[in-house]
């Protein structure tokens, strides 16, 4: 029998399980990409995502409530408390009449959309600049199981949030795995501040294992370089037009 023939008659590697995946993304990270790349997925991720942070969400208005959060975020903004008092008021009990049903609809079409997003962003470097022979649906595969470690800073937050006090709680940087975390965010620059709250372990984690997936799907048509760079290049433009816009208007 020819090489060609042997190698048609053999048979295909037996896919990994989705629970297999996702144990995979935390202890072998390249085999468990390899596999998505040949077959990508993207709802069990996606859904165990959603769903930790939804349960977030709804602890959190129980534990510490919108109320207490968006006073704070008030009383701690110089410019919100330069408004006359009665507008302030008002503008307060608009935002937390809304911002439980806006903040679960924003988990439930937001992180679709930014993953959407995003696929389609890589996909434009990786395939468009650097001629990989990659499709949509890997791409977008790779993003939703690269996400799998906010699963575990979701519930590394609902821990922290009920050993301290609710109104020591800060929900947009509730875990000290970031430099900002460590910063008083009311004396120090604003730019600095968000650029530093950035920088966080669990986002880099994520882009790590996303640019894995990209070598994954790309092959030996794209270095481990290459993939890193795809991925770091566009979150550093945006972490920084992001903190210039808080050093600006915040």
């Amino acid at each position: 029998m020819t090489p060609e023939l042997q190698q048609a008659a053999e048979p295909e590697p037996r896919g990994m399980g989705e629970a297999s995946r996702i144990a995979g993304i935390f202890f072998e990270p390249g085999k468990t990409f390899d596999d998505i790349a040949r077959r990508p997925t993207w709802v069990v991720p996606m859904v165990l995502l959603i769903a930790a942070v939804l349960l977030l969400m709804a602890l959190f208005a129980q534990h510490v409530g919108w109320e207490r959060m968006i006073r704070h975020q008030y009383e701690t903004n110089p410019r919100l408390m330069q408004m006359p008092a009665d507008q302030r008021e008002r503008a307060m009990q608009m935002q937390i009449r809304f911002s439980g049903v806006g903040g679960y609809a924003g988990v439930l079409l937001g992180i679709p959309i930014v993953d959407l997003v995003w696929a389609a962003v890589l996909l434009g470097i990786v395939k468009g600049m650097m001629g990989a022979p990659v499709r949509y649906k890997q791409v977008f595969s790779v993003v939703a199981w690269a996400a799998l470690p906010g699963v575990i800073s979701t519930i590394l937050t609902i821990v922290v949030m009920f050993l301290r006090n609710p109104d020591d709680f800060n929900l947009q940087n509730p875990l000290v795995f970031n430099p900002g975390a460590m910063m008083d965010p009311l004396t120090s620059s604003k730019f600095v501040y968000a650029l530093a709250s950035s920088l966080d372990l669990f986002t880099i984690w994520c882009l790590v294992l996303i640019g894995v997936g990209l070598k994954a799907a790309g092959g030996r048509t794209i270095s481990t370089t290459g993939a890193m760079t795809a991925v770091f290049l566009p979150w550093l433009i945006w972490t920084l037009g992001k903190a210039s816009i808080a050093g600006i208007f915040g």
